[in-house]
């Protein structure tokens, strides 16, 4: 079981940049509402900074622990947080407040990292003490430790008309929100987390897609994009017009958006314009055991579980030399000790980057595979395309509306 942090510790703690500076303080955790059986999930951090307090996506979180909340980036946007009405900031709205039904108010809410699917953190339990009960340094007596489940509405902060929405399937969510209005689809889209909503916006129409990224603000939107797989995000960022698509791009993580950039530049009807760029990666010299541990990455897609490339260091797209593919089913054939480099299929070739659509999808067939290596002039391994893309790409435009 996950350790349970208060969001009480939490408050000012220092936030630091990755090389340890100290960038402003912690000033209150918020979270949204629960989805399915998990608790309501961490959206962000509001942080003291000089002069105003801002909003830090918990995706730009890279880890929480008694020595502070340490960022991916130094990059900070200083818009002044506004919450938004489905948000529930644990100290401002629930420390002190009553428990509806019941002869206790919430004295803390803990916090620990999410399970299943979900990434970040998720709220676990609420410290619940009779009113008025208070020791020196803010500590009750009476204290009361609760799931967080017992006091669910404490966390229905104002109409939450589309909580169903959040147990549903990405897919079935998607069909969902297009047959809304769109001011309701915006409302209701808003209801999510990044990482659902990235993975809903995956499943709808690119005029859809931009429609929505256009009404959930700036840094929710390049949020969003980066929990996106990056050649959707790619995909959508291109239907865009230059200065919108630029402007996302500039909101973004640094390291998010240089993939996306790269994306950007190859034509939609070739293999550059289908790829991911971030397909399982091992240099020569590692074992079967490390690839297999690789592999089992739940949140991979079955496609890109299905192989890693072997490649020279750098082992980030664009790599060194490309070495070679592993089959999955090689490698569950071959003692753990093995190098990769010995398990490597040399059939098919890798194609270009301008290789049209159809041919990619014709060799993805001829030789029955989910994915196919991406090697460029200099014989870097640029991405990876996986059948599911070309699919999307194939099948008629509109085939989504007819599912």
């Amino acid at each position: 079981m996950a350790a349970i942090i208060y969001a009480s510790r939490i408050a000012r703690l220092g936030v630091l940049d990755p090389d340890g500076a100290t960038l402003g303080r912690v000033d209150d955790v918020i979270v949204g509402a629960p989805i399915g059986g998990h608790g309501p999930p961490v959206i962000g951090f509001v942080i003291a900074v000089p002069g105003r307090r801002i909003f830090v996506s918990a995706g730009r979180v890279v880890s929480l622990d008694p020595d502070g909340l340490r960022l991916r980036s130094s990059d900070l946007n200083l818009r002044r947080f506004v919450p938004r009405p489905s948000e529930v900031s644990l100290l401002h709205d629930l420390i002190d407040r009553p428990v509806p039904g019941g002869d206790r108010v919430v004295n803390d809410v803990g916090i620990r990292a999410a399970s299943g699917r979900l990434r970040g953190w998720e709220v676990a339990v609420v410290d619940l003490v009779p009113p008025g009960r208070r020791l020196l340094g803010g500590r009750r007596r009476d204290r009361r430790t609760e799931p967080w489940e017992q006091v669910r509405p404490l966390f229905a902060k104002g109409s939450d008309v589309y909580g169903d929405l959040r147990d549903l399937h990405p897919r079935d969510i998607a069909e969902q929100l297009q047959d809304l209005p769109a001011p309701e689809r915006t409302t209701a889209a808003a209801t999510l987390d990044d990482d659902q909503l990235a993975e809903v916006m995956e499943e709808l129409p690119e005029e859809v897609q931009a429609e929505l990224l256009d009404e959930l603000g700036l840094e929710r939107a390049a949020d969003v994009l980066e929990a996106m797989e990056p050649d959707d995000a790619a995909d959508l960022l291109g239907e865009l017009e230059r200065g919108r698509r630029g402007e996302l791009l500039a909101a973004m993580e640094p390291d998010e958006a240089a993939p996306l950039r790269r994306l950007l530049r190859y034509a939609n009807n070739t293999a550059g314009g289908l790829m991911t760029p971030e397909p399982v990666l091992l240099p020569s010299q590692a074992t079967v055991a490390e690839a297999l541990a690789l592999l089992r990455e739940p949140d991979l897609t079955p496609a890109l579980a299905s192989q890693l490339f072997v490649v020279d260091p750098p082992l980030e797209t664009p790599t060194g030399r490309f070495r070679g593919v592993c089959h999955i089913q090689r490698l569950l054939r071959e003692p753990p000790s093995v190098r990769v480099i010995d398990c490597v299929d040399s059939q098919p070739e890798p194609v270009a980057p301008d290789l049209d659509e159809l041919q990619v999808a014709e060799t993805l067939a001829a030789y029955n595979l989910l994915a196919l290596p991406v090697v460029d002039a200099a014989g870097r391994l640029v991405g990876a395309v996986t059948v599911d893309d070309v699919l999307d790409r194939v099948l008629p435009t509109d085939w989504r509306a007819h599912r």
